[in-house]
């Protein structure tokens, strides 16, 4: 059988997340249908990370297989026919045999955007062509603390203090023997830039806890507004508590950008 892979882009917005859910609309089960009106096959594709409700996609990959031979250049254009205007396929390709856009990963980089409302001075608002894709944080930030805090997180850590509760995990483990039980990541890079009037912060590693960029940058937002110190970030690591860090930033800031194969 066939086994494609699809580099695809969306604006979570509309979605409640990646995976498929009864009676809810999810990318996953939005690509599937998709997959379902052109070739009559029902599969399930799979992604190379379950992205939240409202979190977004520059670079996300999927894999799947189809019993029905179909010319790649086809199968591109009838998906994008097929699939809503919030979700676009940037890619088809096959894959090599035992390829799976998950378990193949070896980095992951994610974006999160935040609209400096109060480093701006009057009455500046956040426009709402803009107010979807970041977060519009009220409190002045101090950027040069958000890069200190940042570096901290470098090199393999056990990220537990970062980690949402994860209501699928045990499901995942039961049905996915490849599934890291661990709550240890390795960090490869980690920064803070600004861009275009945002601050964006830019996070690659082997692989991310469930909400951990987002709980990540809530804390980096409480240094940076001076309500953590600075060098806070090793003593939560250690901690390996999730009440000592700080908030969980908005869904609608964060991007899944890049996943690396070797």
């Amino acid at each position: 059988m066939p086994l494609w892979k699809c580099l695809l882009t969306y604006d979570g917005t509309p979605y409640n997340g990646w995976q498929i859910q009864p009676s809810l609309p999810t990318v996953q089960g939005t690509l599937a249908a998709a997959i379902h009106h052109i070739t009559g096959e029902t599969v399930l594709p799979q992604g190379s990370g379950r992205t939240d409700t409202g979190v977004h996609a520059l670079g996300q990959v999927a894999s799947f297989e189809l019993a029905v031979p179909i010319p790649r250049e086809n199968l591109h254009r009838a998906l994008n026919r097929a699939l809503p205007a919030s979700i676009r396929v940037l890619s088809v390709e096959p894959a090599e045999p035992g390829f799976h856009a998950r378990h193949s990963a070896r980095r992951k980089t994610y974006e999160y955007r935040i609209f400096p409302r109060s480093n701006y001075p009057g009455e500046t608002v956040c426009s709402p062509m803009l107010a979807p894709y970041v977060w519009d944080c009220p409190w002045p930030l101090d950027p040069s603390l958000l890069q200190l805090a940042c570096y901290d997180i470098l090199g393999e850590h056990d990220f537990t203090s970062f980690a949402a509760s994860d209501p699928d995990q045990t499901t995942r483990q039961q049905g996915d023997s490849a599934e890291p039980r661990s709550n240890i990541r390795r960090i490869d890079a980690s920064a803070w830039s600004e861009r275009d009037g945002l601050y964006v912060y830019r996070v690659t590693g082997s692989g991310f806890l469930h909400h951990m960029v987002r709980n990540l940058v809530g804390t980096f937002v409480e240094i940076g507004a001076n309500r953590i110190p600075v060098d806070a970030i090793p003593g939560l690591l250690a901690a390996r508590d999730r009440s000592v860090a700080g908030p969980t930033a908005p869904a609608r800031g964060l991007f899944l950008t890049d996943v690396a194969y070797f």
